[in-house]
């Protein structure tokens, strides 16, 4: 990808994975976050949540899908000032928003209430 100056922009980031399945592990670890990439880890089609310096990606179309909920992502949204209401279903992938409100790595302090919440650490 290449911005307006003409140089490369990175799309490698560290982002905090939260299967919608409790029997998967929640993580934290590099991703190129490429729409194509963003759509093979949440199953389909994404949509975007923003919240502070953070943001979320789900399946847009997880109803339809009929995709288990994430109760895991649903609580550390909902900590962190943002409530899904149901909306939290399948996979949820967290990135950070740089000044711009583009990627950046997952913010520490969402890693950090994801490590209290679910009792593991993610050190990526």
């Amino acid at each position: 990808m290449v911005n307006t100056t003409g140089r490369k922009m990175n799309t490698l980031f560290k982002a905090l994975i939260i299967p919608a399945c409790t029997g998967e592990p929640v993580r934290v670890e590099p991703i190129e976050a490429t729409l194509r990439n963003l759509q093979e880890l949440v199953g389909g089609d994404i949509e975007s949540i923003a919240r502070g310096d953070w943001h979320v990606y789900l399946n847009a179309e997880s109803l339809i899908q009929n995709l288990p909920l994430n109760l895991r992502a649903a609580q550390l949204t909902y900590d962190g000032g943002l409530d899904l209401a149901g909306a939290g279903r399948g996979c949820a992938v967290f990135l950070g928003n740089d000044e711009d409100r583009g990627e950046t790595d997952v913010p520490e302090h969402l890693v950090r209430r994801a490590e209290e919440l679910f009792g593991m650490p993610l050190a990526a």
